[in-house]
């Protein structure tokens, strides 16, 4: 019986092998693995549990976004808008813009720049009579977008159906259309728009690679990406209140408001899984873009990044 044990031996170190190799064709067919939040998943998981997230609180978005921020996520908006400083004829794509927010915007920024340039031009015409004045404006003002057009696209049905309600409540249709996409697989073609943002959403795509170079690939050459996302506190004593902000106090607020702990869990998680700033950067230079710099707002509880398709 002695004279066996190498063999059994032998055979259970083969055995053992065959098993780890197939536990990894395994894991390979399920698909490379990735995060969600802080647990390991496969990125069709990912993919999924992420559609999950954003079906489960689409209603509610909005209120919570209020909630969690005491409204400023509102004035980081704005910021991200003006440093847009979009004119009259401006195409722009708003990825993940599912809710309307960054579009409501980029409408309001263009009309009030028309506004002021019909403004400007009655000025010069001091010599018009008040019919040719009325006429003038009139005609000018049929036109308030000055041909710009915002495409706002989302992979997530639930979240352009909120947008879409929003956008009939609020008045807005002229040149704003809704489209459902895949950040990492867009529907358009090469060189199309002026401008590509992405607010609050680049953190929630599983291949963020992927994601800028289709940003890159869409945008026409002087065209500019810019990406609003919560990054990294630069203030320790700020940084350590936030932490126990974000994870004591916001999956209670998602809990109370919206009836969900786990997505709004994942949500303060996923910012801590994101890349800091500098290397948030180098990925955004890695996709083609230059001139790459960004803003911290608020010590670095967000930053603007901004790089240029040249």
């Amino acid at each position: 019986a002695a004279g066996h044990c190498p063999y059994r031996a032998l055979l259970a170190r083969r055995g053992g092998a065959l098993r780890a190799l197939c536990g990894s064709l395994r894991g390979l067919a399920a698909g490379p693995e990735t995060h969600f939040g802080f647990q390991t998943v496969t990125e069709a998981e990912r993919r999924e549990k992420i559609y999950q997230v954003f079906e489960s609180v689409a209603k509610k978005y909005d209120i919570m976004n209020d909630s969690m921020t005491l409204g400023i996520h509102r004035v980081w908006k704005d910021i991200l808008v003006h440093k847009m400083n979009p004119s009259p004829g401006t195409l722009l794509l708003d990825v993940a813009g599912g809710t309307g927010d960054i579009a409501f915007r980029f409408i309001n920024y263009v009309r009030s720049v028309r506004e002021r340039q019909l403004q400007r031009k009655l000025r010069h015409h001091q010599n018009l009579s008040w019919q040719e004045i009325a006429a003038s404006y009139q005609e000018d003002k049929s036109k308030s977008l000055g041909d710009s057009q915002v495409v706002v696209c989302d992979i997530n049905k639930e979240m352009l159906k909120v947008g879409k309600q929003k956008a009939q409540h609020l008045g807005y249709s002229e040149g704003l259309s809704w489209v459902l996409g895949n950040a990492e697989e867009l529907p358009f073609d090469d060189d199309k728009f002026d401008v590509y943002t992405i607010a609050f959403g680049i953190r929630n795509v599983t291949r963020i690679d992927l994601a800028l170079q289709e940003a890159y690939r869409v945008l026409k050459p002087g065209g500019r990406f810019l990406c609003l996302e919560f990054s990294q506190v630069n203030n320790s004593l700020l940084s350590r209140l936030y932490d126990l902000y974000s994870f004591q106090v916001i999956p209670v607020l998602g809990e109370v408001i919206a009836g969900d702990w786990k997505s709004y869990q994942y949500l303060v998680e996923s910012i801590r899984r994101f890349p800091p700033q500098e290397e948030f950067k180098a990925m955004i230079e890695d996709a083609g873009f230059f001139k790459v710099d960004y803003q911290n707002l608020n010590s670095g509880i967000v930053a603007i990044h901004s790089g240029f398709k040249l």
